[in-house]
């Protein structure tokens, strides 16, 4: 892992980052930061505590927790669990892991309550944006129809027995927009139980936060609109302490084809990446929550996205669009 300077800690996602400054750091207590790779980004985790040993071998325990669940949930490996339980020649109800299981509990509670703005059963059409970005043409159309056709979270059973779940042939999982999230919610976790309750995990455009640090209100975290990137004074700061942010949308990971902006957020409905320039910063109770509803409130846009963050206790919801 890497140590990083204590006095701020920056880390850029999709349109934000999280800078926690030690104004009125207690004698005692001091900061430490730490960060490694994990789930295709960075990871970064800060507490305060006045034992360093103790620091370092509960940011241990995060970074190994983090390497289980990303051999877990990646849709890159075909030994992970969640390609097995994918593959074609699959016994059903199949055994899964408890965070297979809590995380697809969570993935369908979200799927139905977007309907379907957010569904974990998109990953024929990541597949086909993948290459579609490589390429830099539009999928096929009769493939396009073909995995729109085998995007439906109903096709998730959640058996009886609470570990095993059942696949309509032919789906594919894609967990890869509440992963990140649920890392981060496991991270503060194992700070928790290590006795750091004053921590921060951030994961990309992901942060959970804990306790705020001696005396302050809460961690600081600045969220960035696209508008106009290079301009500090059009950060928004925010001071949390117990509750998450997450970020999504284009600033960074996008393509052109054809002359048009593509985001890398898909619609479920369409198949397509997003054509409209937006992004949406969601304040929720756990990391897994903002991370699911930050992408399906790009899905969902502006109007509709206010309308359900209304009905959703807990949640708060930051709206950006590009000029």
């Amino acid at each position: 892992m890497t140590f990083l300077r204590p006095a701020c800690l920056l880390a850029c996602g999709a349109f934000c980052f999280w800078a926690a400054h030690a104004r009125a750091e207690s004698p005692a207590l001091q900061r430490h930061d730490f960060s490694g790779p994990g789930m295709a980004t960075t990871f970064r985790i800060s507490c305060y505590t006045d034992d360093r040993a103790k620091a370092e071998k509960a940011a241990d325990a995060c970074f190994a927790r983090i390497a289980v669940l990303n051999q877990i949930f990646t849709d890159y490996d075909p030994t992970s669990e969640l390609m097995r339980l994918c593959a074609p020649d699959a016994t059903y109800p199949m055994a899964v892991s408890t965070p297979m299981r809590d995380l697809l509990d969570r993935s369908i509670e979200f799927a139905r309550i977007t309907d379907g703005a957010f569904d974990p059963t998109c990953g024929h059409l990541s597949q086909l944006w993948r290459r579609a970005r490589r390429q830099g043409r539009l999928p096929p159309a009769d493939r396009l129809r073909s995995a729109i056709a085998a995007t439906d979270w109903r096709r998730i059973t959640q058996e009886k027995d609470e570990c095993q779940i059942t696949l309509q042939r032919g789906t594919l999982l894609d967990l890869g927009g509440i992963a990140k999230g649920y890392a981060a919610d496991e991270c503060l976790r194992i700070m928790r139980q290590h006795g750091l309750p004053c921590a921060v995990a951030q994961a990309g455009g992901d942060t959970a936060v804990g306790d705020a640090p001696p005396g302050q209100k809460g961690w600081e975290i600045k969220l960035r609109t696209f508008t106009r990137p290079g301009d500090e004074d059009s950060l928004k700061t925010l001071l949390l302490a117990n509750r998450a942010v997450s970020t999504s949308g284009d600033l960074y990971q996008y393509t052109e084809i054809a002359g048009i902006r593509y985001s890398h957020i898909l619609s479920p409905k369409t198949g397509l990446g997003l054509t409209e320039r937006i992004a949406c910063s969601v304040i929720a109770p756990d990391c897994t929550t903002s991370d699911a509803l930050a992408t399906a409130m790009c899905v969902l846009g502006k109007e509709k996205g206010e309308k359900l963050a209304d009905r959703l206790p807990g949640i708060e919801v930051l709206f950006s669009t590009a000029p």
